[in-house]
């Protein structure tokens, strides 16, 4: 199983302030980051599929190792942390480190994942999915940089800043995403956009610590459904679907803003209502943003989500959890567990209530969330997953 000790461990990038020595008109949080990321990723990636060594699960994978290794290593300054990856000898030492601090909260995961983990870090081979995630880290911090240079032009280091950032742009002008970002103002506005959710923060009328947002809360899910996948013996596809539907799934509320479960429950019909209105927003200010290509994929993560669908013959089809795991699994049938992922997002959002307990916050709201999430899921088994045992290692 799965435990709590991973859970928090990876949720400690919702703590992690970036830029710290900068004058920010916002915080910036690590977690958000890590997840703008993984969008630009997605979208980096459409544009290099099939390519020779192209691989998802790598892609997805390369991105959850590079996120627990920023989590130990958050004190290190990016210059100096670059520096030591230049000397093969150093950073080969770093990450034995790093391994060791993190192997007590990955042992659960097996050895397999581990040893990808360590072997992740020790090839130092430039392939074409670390590529692709290099440059998307690379096109998440200059989003950031943008945003805090226009606060302090003129202040320390921007100007050094700002030159290193394009001196490294060019290093990425091989990714046909990279040049399509240049060349097309709408893709850009789409990253721009999915780049809005880090502004609109989860629970906003309550005090907590840390505060969420909900592109950081998205790419918490994104993760947890990747390792949950992966630890039931989900095939490729399946993995991807999950973890994609994860990322994405919250992507309307870039438009209807984060509306609380609660309130939409409140009035019979009125989660259907926002559900149809999200629907038509996306229609009118999404999908003219990006390529055709994509509108299928983006659909099935936005638009009922947390439905357990397969593909046969060509058209999507509701299936149960059981029989996707006992007859679906395989990426032919294009599998998604979607009563898994919302189990997940419930489950992030309990952690996001537990820790602000934690962390004294008092408010009745969320004891109310803590509690009822664990009513919920106590006793219940989803994909194979045991819910129940889940919740009860936070008590």
């Amino acid at each position: 199983m799965i435990r709590k000790a991973l859970l928090l461990k990876i949720f400690d990038a919702a703590y992690m302030q970036r830029w710290n020595d900068q004058l920010r008109p916002i915080e910036f949080i690590e977690l958000d980051k890590q997840a703008h990321k993984m969008i630009i990723a997605y979208f980096l990636g459409k544009f290099e599929e099939g390519k020779s060594g192209f691989n998802w699960i790598e892609i997805i994978e390369g991105g959850i190792f590079e996120l627990l290794q920023r989590i130990v290593v958050t004190d290190l300054k990016p210059q100096i942390f670059y520096k030591i990856k230049e000397d093969p000898g150093k950073y080969r030492l770093l990450n034995e480190w790093v391994f060791k601090e993190l192997e007590p909260f990955m042992a659960p995961l097996g050895s397999g994942f581990c040893k990808k983990f360590k072997d992740y870090f020790s090839n130092t081979d430039d392939t074409i999915n670390k590529r692709i995630l290099y440059a998307a880290h690379f096109y998440a911090s200059k989003w950031e940089f943008d945003i805090i240079e226009r606060s302090n032009p003129n202040g320390y280091e921007i100007d050094i800043i700002r030159k290193d950032l394009e001196s490294k742009e060019e290093k990425y002008d091989d990714l046909k995403g990279m040049e399509q970002l240049k060349k097309h103002k709408s893709y850009k506005d789409f990253i721009d956009l999915c780049g809005q959710l880090r502004f609109q923060t989860r629970w906003a009328h309550l005090y907590r610590v840390p505060k969420t947002s909900v592109l950081g809360h998205t790419l918490f899910v994104a993760i947890l459904s990747y390792l949950f996948s992966f630890k039931i013996g989900a095939c490729k596809r399946r993995c991807f679907n999950n973890y994609f539907t994860g990322l994405f799934h919250d992507l309307p509320e870039v438009l209807t803003r984060d509306i609380i479960s609660p309130v939409k429950r409140s009035i019979e019909g009125l989660s259907e209502l926002i559900k149809e209105y999200e629907k038509e927003q996306m229609e009118k200010e999404v999908y003219g943003l990006i390529p055709k290509a994509l509108h299928a994929e983006i659909r099935m993560f936005t638009e009922n989500e947390f439905e357990n669908t397969v593909t046969i013959e060509g058209r999507r089809r509701k299936v149960s959890s059981e029989k996707i795991g006992l007859e679906y699994n395989k990426d032919i049938f294009n599998p998604r567990d979607g009563e898994l992922i919302k189990a997940l997002d419930d489950l992030a959002a309990f952690i996001e209530a537990y820790s602000a307990v934690q962390n004294g916050a008092a408010s009745k709201e969320l004891h109310k969330s803590i509690i009822s999430n664990k009513e919920k899921y106590e006793g219940s088994y989803i994909s194979g997953v045991n819910f129940g045992e889940i919740y009860a290692d936070f008590d």
